[in-house]
């Protein structure tokens, strides 16, 4: 039977009480990799049983670590951060970190100046790692924290040929699924909202709609795409010009649930009825998705299991800096709603 010392609860005495040596509770406590399910339920019982409080001072000087992890956004609007995708990502990423015990510090990167403050910033040891969002094709930053040697995680991906460590969902399979849903209906016009071309999520999403189109052997007509920015407005004025230009459209792709309800009010003002006359497709699969009218057809992304995941492979390279790079792409799935 474990003898209680009288003072607080140590971590020999949480080691003694779960059964397992001093180092596998710090591994434990730190959210390491390679520690057991059922061991790491035994520490944790053993930490609720103690009310064991870990030292996060003492951990940090013995690791020296900051105990922080920077989430940055590479966007020029901090208005962006409403979007629902980054702000369901971010809510599971802090989530995340908060159980793992490590501080979130979440910062907007605009300009060249700002990306290398930043990189002198996270090098000066102030934060342990850098999670980065909304990160477009030919932005250097990636590449300076890496050659820098900090661990860092992408959401998505610059290209197909990413060197740094990412997670990402599966954009060229989910967009293929909705836009063969829609051929599957009957739908021979089908139009698509895409994403900025600099963005390789809205390039591949882009590539599973010409996709299903050629495997419906269907032929695209470029000006059935119109470029948006995943905003709602921006789907609203792609809607109204694909109306005005192509009467006979029966069908539109959005490449997110904020460009779809843009496209919904549009077909609404214009007198096209959904899915009768125009049927709709999104892509995320957004709260805002069943509060259509009416309620959105979409691709359903992961956003919980992403902003984990980032975090776990973060942590993981903050624990072992030598393991290698980890691309993780996530499975998407067709939600079938009233608008298609």
């Amino acid at each position: 039977m474990l003898k209680r010392s009288s003072g607080t609860p140590t971590l020999e005495e949480v080691a003694a009480l779960a059964g397992v040596g001093r180092g596998t509770v710090s591994r434990v406590i730190n959210n390491a990799s390679g520690v057991k399910a059922s061991t790491r339920r035994a520490v944790q019982r053993a930490i609720d049983e103690l009310d064991y409080v870990p030292n996060l001072a003492a951990r940090s000087l013995a690791g020296r670590r900051a105990g922080a992890v920077a989430l940055v956004m590479t966007k020029s609007d901090w208005r962006l951060f409403g979007e629902p995708f980054f702000s369901e990502v971010a809510r599971a990423v802090g989530d995340a970190l908060t159980e793992a015990g490590v501080q979130l510090l979440l910062t907007l990167v605009r300009t060249d100046a700002e990306r290398q403050r930043l990189v002198e910033y996270v090098r000066g040891g102030r934060v342990d790692g850098v999670l980065l969002m909304s990160v477009r094709a030919g932005d250097r930053l990636p590449d300076m924290l890496a050659d820098a040697g900090l661990p860092t995680v992408l959401l998505g991906r610059r290209s197909g040929d990413e060197r740094v460590t990412y997670v990402d969902a599966d954009n060229v399979g989910g967009a293929r699924a909705a836009v063969g849903h829609l051929v599957d209906g009957g739908r021979r016009s089908i139009a698509a909202i895409t994403g900025p071309p600099e963005m390789y999520v809205a390039r591949c999403r882009l590539r599973g709609y010409r996709q299903a189109l050629g495997e419906a052997g269907l032929d695209e007509v470029p000006s059935l795409v119109v470029q948006g920015d995943f905003t709602e407005a921006s789907g609203r004025r792609a809607m109204a010009g694909l109306i005005e230009r192509h009467p006979e459209i029966d069908a539109v792709f959005a490449a997110s649930d904020s460009m779809a309800a843009g496209a919904l009010a549009a077909l609404h003002a214009a007198g096209r009825r959904v899915p009768q006359d125009v049927a709709v497709v999104g892509f995320d699969d957004f709260e805002l998705s069943e509060q259509t009218e009416p309620p959105l057809t979409t691709v359903r992304q992961p956003m919980e299991e992403i902003g984990r995941t980032m975090v776990r492979l973060l942590l993981e390279e903050m624990d072992q800096p030598e393991v290698a790079w980890r691309h993780v792409i996530l499975r998407t799935r067709l939600v079938v709603r009233e608008s298609a």
